[in-house]
């Protein structure tokens, strides 16, 4: 019987930790290694069931609101504070002016594109 999640946060105390075996639940393959666990898993059990909540209502700060008995900004602040938990990926992040010289010299790109990609 799998142990439950929570009492797993409460043993590490919030503290970081690897994972170092995982087995399938329908079989017995097992893996082993060193597993760190994705950024939703490390936030505090409170902060996942308001994550999920608020992914449960299709984003809607109000449906939060009224869900969690709370005010809008005590919601925004919620978010926030998790959202600096969370380590961002830009997907549109602009290329620095050396990474596209780079790939002018190397002519992966035209010049200009690379005019094009300094803009």
């Amino acid at each position: 019987m799998p142990q439950n999640w929570q009492k797993l946060t409460d043993l590490t105390g919030n503290r970081e930790f690897l994972v170092e075996r995982v087995r399938l639940e329908d079989s017995d393959i097992v893996i082993e290694g060193s597993f760190e666990l994705p950024p939703l898993a490390r936030l505090s059990m409170e902060d996942q069931i308001f994550v999920t909540a608020f992914i449960q209502s299709d984003g809607s700060i109000k449906e939060t609101e009224r869900l969690f008995g709370v005010s809008y900004p005590t919601i925004k602040s919620r978010l926030k504070k998790i959202a600096q938990q969370l380590e961002f990926v830009q997907l549109d992040a602009a290329p620095s002016k050396s990474e596209v010289l780079n790939r002018l010299e190397k002519g992966e790109i035209s010049v200009d594109d690379a005019l094009e990609l300094l803009k």
